[in-house]
């Protein structure tokens, strides 16, 4: 190029060629990071364009939300090391105790009854060995808010000896307040109170003081989730702890989709968010207050000795028949097995898939394995919502309507309110429950929980409630769906585009 040629504004500008190789540095510094795990080529390719095409703001955004996995060492760098140094300590011998000990007292492993549900959990047992099969379990649904709030409040109104409550919203408004006060009253008893919420998802609660009013209660520690910190060097605003739980006492257990906000009960001019949350009794509430300790830790760096206490891991008796095993999930290598739960169970089906999801993105083996499902006989079922509270979503989740319908797979939309529930059955035998979506953020770069549990009377519980979604939805018809109008195409496929950064 005969730079002679350019305007005088252009040969006397130093700023051109020390821009250029700023850009040209940053992109490739994005490249190499984005290159050096192995990662969805999609995601990457929309990565590198947006960092080409936007100097200095495309690489500001990939270090905001482009990095979707954290070192396997930072997840594990305290928490799992002193376990198996020091172990757990006993607080009424002052004698520290094995890991096993803790890891006992539910029980040993159960052996699932039949090769069928055996076959279905081999992979799990395989990936997931610090979380075991768990026996003697009783997994209660609870439906929307409206079931579920009263119970947990009463649960930590009875409260003797701790608390450990962990959202990702905790709102700013009446609920959020709610929970907030009845946490803060046992706190004030005597009893230890854990609160752990997610910044980006509590940030009406966080900005706009709530948490900053029980700072001083004794007790009570409350703590953000975040991995963006200058300091340490993280700039992770993409990823963001998902997970809903609360412990008592150690006893008592809930989990699913609930947030702790008004949006989850109903109001005389407003109905509930439809959404699934659950009752856990049994040695399964000892993986989930073992999840809660774990995030409570990374984010407090309390002593892990005093975390790992027997007074948090007591010895339950068993509460009833379903197995139990606890799928924790998150954006580090050896985490990212919510993807694997979900293709094992459609690709393990023999008879029936029945999905309930709020965000509908799957990944292309996931899609595949649904498509490969219907083809070979395996009658499924999906309900999503007719208008998702992110719009873009839902115009990204029909870009792949088409595909599914073709295969033989039933598509069902259900009007508002919005659905925010998480559900799988697989042949009246398996459930699948928890925080996780069916969508690249929760497949990919959130922490979720999930509750994969093997007994047909809770399944059949959960399969009446999903079934009364169904009946409340309308299905896509494919004949009609092929017919839509083209501008609805054009903005289908332009959002599935994005559906791996969504």
């Amino acid at each position: 190029m005969n730079v002679s040629a350019w305007p005088e504004y252009f040969r006397g500008a130093p700023w051109l060629s020390a821009g250029a190789a700023v850009h040209v540095a940053l992109f490739l510094a994005v490249a190499l990071h984005a290159l050096r795990h192995r990662r969805r080529a999609d995601s990457t390719l929309l990565w590198l364009f947006a960092t080409w095409s936007l100097p200095v703001a495309g690489a500001l955004l990939y270090a905001m939300f482009g990095v979707d996995r954290v070192p396997r060492t930072r997840w594990t760098r305290a928490v799992q090391r002193r376990i198996r140094l020091d172990g757990a300590r006993d607080a009424a011998t002052e004698e520290v105790l094995p890991e096993a000990y803790w890891r006992s007292m539910g029980g040993a492993p159960a052996m699932p009854a039949d090769e069928w549900t055996r076959e279905l959990d081999r992979p799990l047992a395989a990936m997931l060995d610090n979380y075991p099969l768990l026996g003697g379990n009783l997994v209660t649904p609870l439906l929307t808010g409206d079931e579920a709030f009263p119970e947990m409040l009463a649960a930590i109104r009875a409260a003797r000896h701790h608390v450990h409550l962990q959202s990702f919203i905790i709102g700013n408004d009446e609920t959020g307040r709610e929970f907030m006060e009845a946490v803060a009253e046992r706190a004030r008893a005597g009893v230890r109170v854990r609160v752990l919420y997610d910044r980006f998802g509590s940030s009406h609660a966080l900005w706009g003081g709530l948490f900053r009013k029980y700072r001083r209660t004794p007790n009570l520690t409350v703590a953000g989730w975040t991995q963006s910190n200058l300091f340490r060097r993280q700039l992770h605003f993409n990823l963001r702890n998902h997970r809903k739980a609360l412990v008592v006492d150690g006893r008592i257990g809930f989990m699913g989709g609930v947030n702790l906000n008004a949006y989850s009960r109903s109001w005389p001019d407003q109905p509930a968010i439809q959404d699934y949350h659950f009752r856990l009794l049994g040695p399964i509430v000892q993986e989930l207050q073992y999840s809660f300790l774990r995030d409570w830790h990374v984010m407090t760096a309390e002593d892990p000795e005093r975390l790992l206490s027997a007074d948090h891991f007591r010895k339950l008796p068993p509460e009833g028949a379903a197995l139990a095993r606890v799928v924790n999930s998150g954006p580090s290598s050896d985490l990212r097995v919510a993807v694997d739960l979900f293709f094992n169970a459609v690709t393990a089906a023999r008879k029936q898939v029945f999905i309930v999801t709020p965000y509908f993105l799957p990944s292309e083996d996931l899609l595949r394995a649904l498509r490969l499902a219907a083809l070979r006989g395996v009658r499924v079922y999906l309900v999503v919502p007719e208008r998702s509270n992110h719009w873009y979503t839902t115009w990204a989740g029909r870009a792949v309507y088409e595909d599914l319908l073709e295969s033989g797979v039933r598509v069902f939309e259900r009007p508002p309110p919005f659905i925010h529930a998480k559900a799988m059955t697989v042949d009246d035998r398996m459930g699948v429950v928890g925080s996780a979506n069916w969508d690249y953020r929760s497949l990919y770069s959130n922490y979720e929980t999930s509750l994969a549990v093997y007994d047909a009377r809770f399944v059949m519980h959960l399969k009446l409630l999903m079934i009364e979604d169904l009946q409340t939805s309308r299905e896509v018809d494919l004949a009609v769906f092929k017919h839509r109008p083209v501008r609805e195409r054009y903005l289908e496929n332009t959002c599935g585009l994005l559906a791996p950064l969504l």
